[in-house]
Formats: structure tokens, C-alpha cells, sequence
């Protein structure tokens, strides 16, 4: 997991190097500074020797301003660093989300992956900030103080033996108690986003059922697990300054009385133990700071390992090795495909499919809820594997094509049709980001958006907000199928699209589709049975097997369940 991490470093390796670079000079200058003190207060001050004093008051002037020096660049170096490694850590991630299958996606929550990239980010830069520069000032200064106290007085310097170890065992308790903590607390985080995010994503049904004092509830009790949480470890990490402030004392104590027996005997020097007062708080305050390196990389542990798993998650769609680059035409066929979320072979959603669509048909797909017809076309661009048979294109099973290739042949519109942040062209260019206006046009036209585009006053550059709330389900329908139309796709998928639209608009996109585009096979799943009574076949799904496939004609003869959903639909229409 560090190796991965450091991987991230990158560009930004000469900052991190020059970081501790940096305080190394910087406490050598710190440590210098009392030794030199002594010197001027025991050679100069006591003696009377003014010239003296001026020297040593110049030189220790310039070292405590070098030693400035040193921490500004440190800190400007660290600043940089940690910046640069959040900045590819958040790279890295990102850039592997948009490599997972739906199936990595539906591993991780959208929540668990916003809090990754954000909070756990966070937390890991601002521990590796601590680790290049007060992760190195600390001990550093502890070893330089170190030395420095015993050369001055061996026997005071016995004090530390006895302190550090308890500073040890005291601070290994803290962390161990804490981390466990910390780890849940994350997990609560997710929990906390997931609420905010389906709270702001279904607002309107919120408002609408007056249910804002139960999702502020909701919202309550998620917030208040945080803060028990959060509270129970600061409350263990709390210890830790109680614990320093007792060695630091004591070892106060303890030298102010040993020194001032040393100093009166002659042993010591008043100069010698002014020094090592400052040399106790420097090691002590040494010990302070590792402390908190330890605490925030025991606050980061759990961000650490999250970002890990995340960065680790693999797609399990990948490129054959062969690679194909070229679908020859829109061909689909199915050889007794069995598929499952889970990839479980006892708990199928698709059982035994067997299908062959010829290339430039128009084939309609309906079914009840929850008989897999979503899950059977998604398989046609690989957006999942099918668990057991084949799914060829264009004669090739498609886990023999480069994926981009096989997915800029079919353009799906898919039942949650998503619009972005940006204007109108820039939304329909995602299916062709060199496309003419003339393309975006037509292809409107084919969807029957133009007209509606046109009547805002901006025509197509007008602004969208995110989500595509400032249009209708109906425009938002037909924007994604002109967004689809313009890939000029060989299989043109339709998920339940056209069920915000009026009939003669639906009626208008089947015939463009016909007249304008023969060559493309469509596939179109829909609820009502006039989007799909002209296709060439109809496919009836029923509990993800096959129940019927046949022309309209056929099926009104031979199939039970499509005879009802006609029947039912049209006596619905004489009422």
C-alpha cells in the first residue's frame, strides 16, 4: 500500500526530498542555538566581556534568521508536495473509477466514492505533509538535543531514560485504543453522504410528500453516530497532552533540582544549565510532535486503507488479447446466454437466451417489471459479462473486441437518461465531439428535439444545469437520442426513452429512424406496445427467459402474455 501511495509522488519527488532536506539544516541551527547561549552567558555576560557579547549576539542573530530561512522553504516544500501528491492521488482514483465495470460501480456506493476522493484525500496529503517534515524535525531534533544534553551533563541527561519509555507505552495505548474508532468513523461518512446525496437528488420527492422533518431525522441520527464516535477517540487522544505535560514537568522538576546542586558545587555552569533547560523542551517537544504524527497517520490508516481498495479494484471487463478494432455490422446474436448480478449461476436474472437479430432490424423488447430486459441489452456493449453462453456482434463474440470499439458501435439511451452541466451543443456532443452543426442538427431533428430547442431563447446554446432539471422528461428523452444518434452507431439501443413523450411524438422518432437510418439495428424496449407494433420482430421477455419472438401479427396469435398487455392497453385507450 505505501509503494502504491508513493507512486503518486511523481512530478513532485525533488519537493519531498527538499522538505526534510530543509529542517535537517533547520534543527541543526535550532540545536546549535542554546550552545551557543551558554557561551555567551558564561563567557560573556558573567565575565563582563562586552565585545564578547556583541560577537555571539550578531552570530546567534544570523543562525536564529538562516534557521527562519530553513522552515519557510520546508514549509513552502512540504505545501507543494502534499498538494501535488493530493492532486495525483485524486488523479489515480478517479481516472481507475472511469475503468470499472457496472459491476465494480455497484461494489462501491457513489457516497463511499465521493467521501474516497474527498475526506480520505484529505487525510492521507495532510499526514503525508507531517511525514516529510515534522516526521523527520522530530526525531532529528530529538537525537541532535540528545547528544547536545549529554555533552553538557551526562547525569541530568539519565532523567530521559526513565521518561521516554513511559512516553512509549503511554502513546502505543492511545493509538491502539483509537484506530478502531477512527476506522468506523469513515464508514459512518459514507453513510452520512449517501444520505445528503439521495436527499438533494430526490428533493422534489421530499417536498413533495412534505418529508423534510423525517430526512432531517435521518440526517440527525447519521451525524449524531459521528459525533459519539469522533468524541469517544478525541477523548482517548486527549490523553496524550496530560501525558507530555507530566514528563515535561517532571523532568523540569527534577533538573531545576539536580542543576541548581551542580551549579552551586561547580560542576555546572550557569550557562550549562540554562542550555539544558532549552534541551528538555526540545526533546520533550520532539516527542510532542511525534505524537502527533502518530496520531494523524492513525486517523489516516483507515483513509489509507479505503484509498487502497479503491485504487485496487480492477475492472473485471477487459480487452482480449485479440482485440478486435472493426465491428462489421449490427448483427446481434445470443448462443443460451445465462447472466447474474451477483455472477452466482444459481441465481440467474437471464436463463438460456438464445436470439439472432439480423443487422438493420428494428426489434422490440417488452415484458414486466423485473424480467430482465434491461439486463439483456446491456450485455450487448459489455457494460456487464454475460455469466455463462455468448453474446456475438457482428459475428465476433464481443470479449474479442477492443472495448472502445465495440462501445462507439453502440450507442444505448439508457432508462435514466442523464444530461450534464453545459449547454445543449455541448451535451449532444458527447456523441460525436467533432460533430458539425449541421450533424447536430439533423440528428435532432431525427429525435424530434429541434423544435422545442429552437423555441428557447438561446436555441442550442442554451445552459442545462446539472441533472437536466431546467428541461422536461420528455426533452431530456430526446436530447439523449439525438446525443446517441450523432456516435452514428450500427446498434441503436432505446431503454424504455421514449416513455416521457406523447404517442404521435414517439410515432414521428420511429418512422425518422426507419427512413433515415435502415442500415442501424435498433433495439427498443418499451412499456407500450404502439412503440413497438411496427418492429420487425418482437421479443417477449417473462421471468429473464424468452417466452416469444415474433412479428405483431404472430405474437397477438400465439402468445398468451403479449395478447393481455395489448388487450389491456387498448380497452384502457376506448375508455
Amino acid at each position: 500500500m505505501i509503494k502504491q501511495l508513493a507512486g503518486c509522488i511523481r512530478e513532485y519527488r525533488r519537493d519531498t526530498i527538499l522538505s526534510p532536506v530543509f529542517v535537517t539544516f533547520e534543527v541543526l541551527l535550532e540545536v546549535l542555538i542554546p550552545f551557543l547561549m551558554a557561551k555567551l552567558i558564561d563567557r560573556g555576560i558573567e565575565a563582563g566581556n562586552m565585545s564578547y557579547i556583541i560577537k555571539m549576539g550578531l552570530l546567534l542573530v544570523v543562525l536564529a534568521m538562516a534557521s527562519l530561512a530553513f522552515g519557510v522553504l520546508s514549509g513552502m516544500a512540504a505545501a507543494r508536495a502534499s498538494a501535488g501528491f493530493a492532486k495525483n492521488l485524486r488523479h489515480d482514483m478517479f481516472y481507475n473509477v472511469q475503468d470499472f465495470s457496472f459491476t465494480n460501480i455497484d461494489h462501491f456506493s457513489t457516497a463511499s466514492i465521493v467521501t474516497r476522493l474527498t475526506t480520505d484525500v484529505t487525510n492521507v496529503q495532510n499526514s503525508f505533509q507531517m511525514i516529510i517534515r515534522i516526521a523527520v524535525r522530530s526525531p532529528v531534533m530529538l537525537i541532535f538535543a540528545l547528544i547536545m544534553s549529554v555533552r553538557i551533563s551526562g547525569r541530568l541527561s539519565l532523567v530521559f531514560a526513565a521518561v521516554v519509555p513511559v512516553l512509549g507505552v503511554g502513546l502505543y495505548f492511545l493509538i491502539t485504543r483509537a484506530f478502531p474508532v477512527f476506522k468506523r468513523v469513515f464508514r459512518i461518512y459514507d453513510r452520512l453522504n449517501n444520505v445528503v446525496q439521495e436527499n438533494l437528488h430526490g428533493i422534489r420527492v421530499v417536498k413533495s410528500y412534505v418529508r423534510e422533518s423525517y430526512e432531517d431525522d435521518k440526517f440527525g441520527a447519521v451525524s449524531q453516530d459521528i459525533y459519539r464516535d469522533f468524541s469517544k477517540a478525541e477523548r482517548i487522544i486527549a490523553f496524550n497532552m496530560p501525558l507530555m505535560q507530566f514528563s515535561v514537568y517532571a523532568c523540569m522538576v527534577f533538573i531545576s533540582w539536580v542543576g541548581a546542586k551542580l551549579v552551586v558545587s561547580g560542576s555546572m555552569t550557569t550557562g550549562q544549565l540554562m542550555s539544558m533547560f532549552t534541551y528538555v523542551m526540545q526533546i520533550l517537544m520532539s516527542l510532542l510532535m511525534l505524537s502527533m504524527v502518530l496520531t494523524m497517520i492513525t486517523i489516516s490508516k483507515a483513509s489509507f486503507d479505503r484509498i487502497s481498495e479503491l485504487m485496487n479494484e480492477k475492472s473485471d471487463i477487459r480487452d482480449n488479447t485479440r482485440a478486435l478494432t472493426d465491428v462489421k455490422d449490427g448483427s446481434i446474436e445470443f448462443r443460451s446466454v445465462d447472466f447474474s448480478y451477483a455472477k452466482d449461476p444459481n441465481r440467474l436474472c437471464l436463463s438460456g437466451v438464445s436470439l439472432s437479430i439480423r443487422s438493420g432490424e428494428t426489434v422490440g423488447i417488452i415484458g414486466g417489471t423485473g424480467s430482465s430486459k434491461s439486463s439483456l441489452v446491456q450485455l450487448i456493449p459489455r457494460l456487464y459479462d454475460a455469466t455463462g453462453g455468448q453474446v456475438l456482434v457482428g459475428g465476433e463474440d464481443v470479449r474479442d473486441y477492443d472495448i472502445e470499439a465495440l462501445r462507439n458501435a453502440v450507442a444505448m439511451v439508457l432508462q435514466k437518461n442523464v444530461l450534464f452541466s453545459g449547454t445543449i451543443r455541448e451535451n449532444l456532443r458527447w456523441g460525436d465531439p467533432n460533430a458539425t452543426d449541421e450533424e447536430l442538427v439533423r440528428a435532432c431533428r431525427l429525435s424530434q428535439a429541434d423544435d422545442f430547442i429552437r423555441s428557447f431563447p438561446d436555441g442550442y446554446d442554451t445552459h442545462i444545469e446539472q441533472g437536466g432539471t431546467n428541461v422536461s422528461g420528455g426533452q431530456k428523452q430526446r436530447l439523449c437520442i439525438a446525443r446517441a444518434l450523432l456516435k452514428k452507431p450500427k446498434i441503436l439501443i432505446l431503454d424504455d426513452s421514449t416513455s416521457a413523450v406523447d404517442t404521435r411524438t414517439d410515432a414521428l422518432i420511429r418512422q425518422a429512424f426507419r427512413e433515415e437510418i435502415p442500415d442501424t439495428t435498433k433495439l427498443i424496449i418499451a412499456q407500450r406496445i404502439s412503440s413497438v407494433q411496427d418492429a420487425d420482430h418482437i421479443l417477449v421477455l417473462d421471468g429473464g427467459r424468452i417466452s416469444a419472438y415474433g412479428t405483431h401479427e404472430e405474437l397477438m396469435r400465439d402468445s398468451e402474455i403479449y395478447r393481455e398487455v395489448y388487450e389491456s392497453q387498448t380497452k384502457g385507450g376506448e375508455q
